[in-house]
C-alpha cells in the first residue's frame, strides 16, 4: 500500500495539480487586492461614493451601518454587496484562466501529420501492372 501510494503521489499530474493549487492560491491573493483596492473604490466612486462590501439586508436584528457592525451585534444578515464582490473576482480569474489556457493551446498547436508512407502495393496490383507492361510491349 505504502508502494502505491508513492508511486500515486510522485506521479506528474499530482506534482502539476500541487503547483496548480498553490500558484492559484497566490493568485487569489492578487486577484483580491486587484477587486478589493484597483477595481472596486473607482465604480464606488462612479456610483456615488458607494462600497459594495457594505451593502446588506438585515434579516433579524438591529440596523447597522456596516456589515462588521452588524456581525459585531449578533445581527443575521444577507450580504449581498460581498456577493457582487466576489463574482467579480470570479469573473476577472475565469478570464485571466480562459487567456492563460488559450496562451498554451496556441503554443501547444500540433504539428500537422506526416505524409503517410507510399504503401507496398497489393500482390493484385502487381499483377495488373506486369499484365499492362505486357500488354504495352505486345502494342509496341
Amino acid at each position: 500500500m505504502w508502494r502505491e501510494f508513492r508511486d500515486f503521489a510522485i506521479r506528474g499530474n499530482v506534482v502539476d495539480l500541487a503547483v496548480g493549487i498553490i500558484i492559484g492560491a497566490a493568485f487569489t491573493t492578487i486577484v483580491n487586492s486587484l477587486v478589493s483596492d484597483i477595481i472596486m473604490p473607482p465604480l464606488g466612486l462612479a456610483l456615488g461614493g458607494v462600497d459594495f462590501s457594505n451593502f446588506f439586508v438585515t434579516l433579524k436584528g438591529s440596523a447597522q451601518p456596516t456589515v462588521e457592525a452588524a456581525k459585531a451585534a449578533g445581527a443575521v444578515t444577507i450580504n449581498y454587496g460581498l456577493f457582487i464582490n466576489a463574482v467579480i473576482r470570479f469573473i476577472i480569474v475565469a478570464f485571466a484562466i480562459f487567456m492563460l489556457v488559450k496562451q498554451i493551446n496556441r503554443l501547444q498547436r500540433e504539428a500537422p501529420p506526416a505524409a503517410p508512407a507510399p504503401a507496398e502495393p497489393s500482390r493484385e496490383e502487381v499483377l495488373l501492372a506486369e499484365i499492362r507492361d505486357l500488354l504495352k510491349a505486345r502494342a509496341a
